[in-house]
Parts: C-alpha cells; structure tokens; sequence
C-alpha cells in the first residue's frame, strides 16, 4: 500500500500513525498536493490527501473512510475503533471534536495564506480559533478526567490518536493561539503520544 501526502496534514498522520500501530506495512510519498496535484488526481478525484492506495490499485479517500477500513482490516484485537455500541459512540464522539477543532485551526490558517492582505477577513479568524480552541479545551477536560490513562476507557482508542496529532498540529499552524498552556492535560496526553513509535515514525517536519 502507498500513503499519499505529507506528515504535516494531520490526516495524512493520523492515517500513517494507526497503520504503524497496527502493524500495517505501507509505503509514504510524501505529496505536496498544491504543488503536484498530478500525482494525487490520478487516484483521488476530488485532489485531496490523505489518499490511500491499494495493492490492487483501488484507492481509499478521505481519512475517517480510511481509518475505518484500516479497522476491519485490524480485527478485533488491534481496531482502534470499537465496533459498537456505547464505546463505539465514546470513541467516535471524543475523535469527532478533535478533527472539527483540527478543521477550524485549518480554516484560521488558510484565510490569510490564501487570501491578498486587504482581503484577510480578521473576525473569520478569530471565529474559527474560537470554535479551535472551544474543541481543544473540551478534550482537555476529558483529558483531566483520565488523569495517566486514556480518554475513552482503558484502552488507547483513535480518539487518543487524533486528540494527540491535533494538539501538535495546533502548535505548528497557529502556535500564537496558546493552546499549551489552556490545555496542559491534553498537553501531557499527546506528550506520551508523541514518545510512541507510532507517531515518531510519521513526525511532521517543523514549521
């Protein structure tokens, strides 16, 4: 299998992260989609990354679509996902908002790189770092809560994953916003995350 883009989208890292922590075999290209849309058009029609493709040449998009295949193809044992019922909504739930307060660090990021300086919209910003920083605190509640343990029961889940990638990504995209120090459990849960070989396998190169 073949994982296309780079480790600094959180999505193309947590997609390589949970392949390393199940022990999925995968080669990485490391796609910069903006600047070679090409190699990524000819598997993923829509141009985005993360794009997974297959040894049979198919190709899965779109991270959580991923991730779930990646759990079926895990089994029971080695989903980071559970297959139903109140742990499964747990899961889904607590992995849910971190990927939204991932989404809005995107979106605050975006404004003014993609946009001329007069035309940077500053309340759109702030609008999104709000709701950012709204996910992140909620995690770092739950993170509280667990105290050394995990965020949803006693296991490491694909909430814990996704809470830890999204924390670093924070801090590399818009590390004026302070996410450290409003969310020192969280903080410590993605320190223990981050020391894994899971994660120090796919780490992001620095800003």
């Amino acid at each position: 299998m073949k994982l296309l883009g780079v480790y600094r989208s959180p999505y193309v890292r947590r997609v390589a992260a949970t392949m390393n922590f199940m022990g999925i075999a995968f080669e990485h290209e490391p796609v910069p989609v903006f600047d070679t849309p090409d190699v990524v058009r000819q598997h993923n029609p829509v141009v985005r990354v993360p794009t997974l493709v297959l040894d049979d040449g198919d190709a899965l998009i779109e991270s959580f679509a991923i991730l779930d295949w990646l759990d079926e193809q895990a089994g029971p044992a080695k989903r980071l996902t559970p297959a139903s019922g109140l742990p499964r909504r747990a899961v889904m739930k607590t992995t849910a908002v971190a990927i939204a307060a991932i989404d809005k660090t995107i979106w605050a990021a975006y404004e003014p790189r993609f946009h001329p300086k007069d035309k940077v919209h500053q309340p759109w910003i702030e609008h999104n770092e709000g709701q950012a920083m709204g996910g992140f605190k909620w995690l770092d509640g739950e993170a509280a809560k667990a105290g050394s343990g995990w965020l949803c029961g006693n296991a490491m889940t694909q909430a814990d994953v996704t809470a830890a990638i999204g924390f670093t990504f924070v801090n590399l995209a818009r590390p004026k916003l302070g996410v450290t120090e409003a969310c020192p459990h969280l903080a410590k849960l993605a320190a223990r995350l981050e020391a894994l070989p899971a994660l120090v396998a796919c780490k992001p190169p620095p800003a």
